[in-house]
């Protein structure tokens, strides 16, 4: 086998770079339950400043209201863990960093906080890009770090997988 073998492998942060640089998009993040976990994966990449514009860690329901501009009723009648939440910090952070495509998670790590109607693993992912806003929901099992560490995981491809469709289809369709 050639030295070659790792070509295989690459890393959705190191593919979202590439995808950024082709079709000259920027991406901006806003995280709760991984708190900034996402950006630090993204910004470990070499030359990221010249597509990943920035995250806010926005963990209490005050920081969603305030710096992404979460409506309070939405918080109170859907929760801070809900699609509503996630489709309006996505399209917050599109919005307050101006880039083109927004990526917000929000969720339940564990191991308390959880409920018979949102229990602990339960995420919600959101992609906010110029054709519209996609929420996604997962029930992720595992530890805190290992909850935690699955959300980035799933969030990432998320990503990856708008800008490829944006390549492959010539727009971005979400």
């Amino acid at each position: 086998m050639s030295s070659g073998a790792g070509y295989f492998f690459c890393p959705p942060e190191r593919q979202i770079k590439a995808l950024c640089r082709l079709h000259r998009k920027t991406v901006a993040v806003a995280e709760s339950c991984t708190g900034g976990y996402i950006s630090h994966r993204l910004t470990n990449v070499t030359g990221s400043s010249g597509y990943f514009l920035g995250g806010v860690v926005v963990y209490s329901n005050e920081a969603k209201r305030s710096l992404l501009g979460v409506p309070e009723q939405i918080i109170a009648g859907h929760g801070a863990v809900s699609a509503e939440t996630a489709r309006l910090m996505a399209d917050g952070v599109r919005r307050v960093f101006g880039c083109s495509v927004g990526l917000s998670v929000t969720g339940i790590a564990g191991p308390g906080g959880g409920s018979r109607d949102k229990p602990v693993g339960l995420v919600f992912i959101g992609v906010s890009g110029e054709s519209g806003t996609a929420v996604y929901s997962f029930r992720l099992r595992g530890s805190r770090i290992s909850i935690k560490e699955k959300t980035v995981q799933k969030a990432l491809s998320l990503l990856r997988k708008a800008l490829l469709q944006d390549k492959e289809q010539g727009g971005t369709t979400w």
